[in-house]
């Protein structure tokens, strides 16, 4: 009788023990803490479990006031050479096209202005924002804009610029305590007014890159804060050079700018290292409920490659953005201390451009009275440190309001409030013109949901950009 209640009991014990083990594997089989994209074998992963969560630090909301500048003073942490400390990811095969962003299809395209002709002025618009540092719409019907503050807060405002709320508070794990950190990317889903998701860029408390997403409330008035899962994070080795643009192309999937780690002179080699993702353009698809490389991302089958890379050799993309009619990419790389540069990739790209940092800056040799330049693709219009120090990319105008400016890509810069016009002319030529010197500081310009023009001015203002010969 004793020794069959112990097999009993035996029995009863086991029991609970494989229960146990079910419900609480060990802790190897748990995720990893994120460091780079977890690449899915499709977009339609697994949902993220709490340990890809990333969970607001009890820390006081950050109250930097100093200005992003393209001075190379950052401080160096202290880290080896670069690192997105992230292994090397498995390469996923998308077999589901992410939703594209509609995009017109005329049967030709209307040739640009002599853009030297033209005439513009900046119109207020809103008023007393606290370090602005982009503008983007939702692209659901709203007309609503949304100004990111550096140091944490979205803010939503009317398309008349006033105030409607604030729509994300993250200042509890946003860090922006160097000039070039802080809260500085936003991009809505392209299905944001079906499925409320957003797509956010930041430097946390420790300086590092965080890429997460986050869902906004029934009546897409405001994002909730704690619904944020991460999607890649990567070491920063100094507080520069942090990128800051993240934008979905015409393609559905996410781009995303890193710079090179910081320092000066390429001081970590992330320029021309296909093997880290600083100093890159990454290619993401974020439909699913992580990160996935695309499958024909350009460097998925090169041993030693990061398969999220779709172009490489840029310094600080701090802006760059899509026209919205035929799908080109323009790329504003921030310059060393001579030149700043405008690329532009073509919408027929596989990807894969080598845009020659450290190699060049604009169209010279670095610090270099020659180099190669097989192989590099340079860019189509720069400017010397004469004229500024720190350029802001901005977008090709195709709204329909002032049509004098049709075709047209603006751009300028943080230091001089000097604004530019660019646009292709015939025989793969280039025409470029100052065409204001204004008072602004510049940290970026932004694109309304008509396509109408945003100047980001650094010390509190938005402006529209106008046209004086309509």
């Amino acid at each position: 009788m004793n020794k069959r209640l112990l097999w009993v009991i035996m029995a009863w014990a086991l029991t609970l023990a494989a229960c146990s083990s079910r419900q609480s594997p060990p802790d190897s089989a748990q995720p990893l803490p994120v460091a780079t994209i977890v690449a899915a074998s499709s977009p339609t992963a697994s949902p993220p479990t709490a340990a890809d969560t990333a969970t607001a630090r009890p820390t006081a909301a950050d109250t930097a006031t100093a200005r992003p500048t393209a001075a190379d003073t950052a401080t160096a942490r202290p880290t080896a050479a670069d690192t997105a400390t992230a292994r090397p990811t498995a390469t996923a095969t998308a077999t589901a096209t992410p939703t594209a962003i509609p995009t017109a299809a005329p049967t030709a395209i209307p040739a640009p202005p002599a853009v030297a002709d033209l005439s513009i002025a900046l119109e207020p618009l809103a008023a007393e924002l606290s370090q602005p540092v982009l503008a983007v719409h939702a692209g659901d019907g709203s007309g609503r804009i949304f100004v990111l503050e550096r140091a944490g807060r979205i803010v939503a405002l009317a398309g008349d610029g006033s105030e409607l709320g604030t729509f994300l508070d993250l200042r509890d794990r946003v860090g922006s305590d160097a000039t070039e950190q802080g809260l500085l990317g936003l991009a809505f889903d392209p299905a944001f007014a079906a499925n409320g998701r957003l797509f956010v860029h930041y430097t946390d408390k420790d300086g590092d890159t965080v890429l997460a997403r986050f869902t906004a409330n029934a009546e897409r008035s405001a994002a909730d804060p704690f619904s944020q899962a991460t999607l890649l994070t990567a070491r920063q080795p100094a507080d520069n050079h942090n990128g800051g643009m993240i934008a979905f192309g015409p393609d559905g999937y996410l781009y995303f700018g890193l710079g090179d780690g910081g320092g000066a002179n390429d001081r970590y080699e992330n320029g021309q290292d296909l093997g880290t993702i600083l100093g890159a353009l990454l290619r993401l698809d974020v439909s699913g409920d992580s990160a996935v490389v695309p499958a024909n991302n350009p460097f998925v089958s090169r041993e030693g490659a990061r398969p999220e890379i779709w172009a490489y050799g840029l310094r600080n993309p701090w802006r760059f953005s899509f026209d919205r009619l035929t799908g080109d990419l323009w790329i504003a790389d921030v310059g060393q201390g001579d030149w700043e540069e405008v690329n532009v990739q073509p919408a027929s790209s596989l990807g894969g451009e080598n845009y020659g940092w450290p190699i060049m800056e604009g169209k010279r040799c670095f610090q270099s009275d020659s180099c190669r330049q097989e192989g590099l693709t340079l860019p189509v219009a720069e400017y010397s440190h004469d004229l500024g120090c720190s350029i802001s990319g901005g977008y090709v105008y195709r709204g329909a309001a002032q049509p004098a400016l049709q075709g047209v890509y603006f751009y300028g810069d943080y230091c001089t409030g000097r604004i530019w016009g660019l646009a292709p002319v015939a025989g793969n030529a280039w025409q470029a013109a100052e065409l204001l010197h204004s008072d602004a500081q510049i940290s970026s310009f932004g694109e309304t949901e008509a396509g109408e023009l945003l100047v980001v001015d650094y010390a509190g203002k938005l402006f529209r950009l106008v046209s004086r010969g309509d």
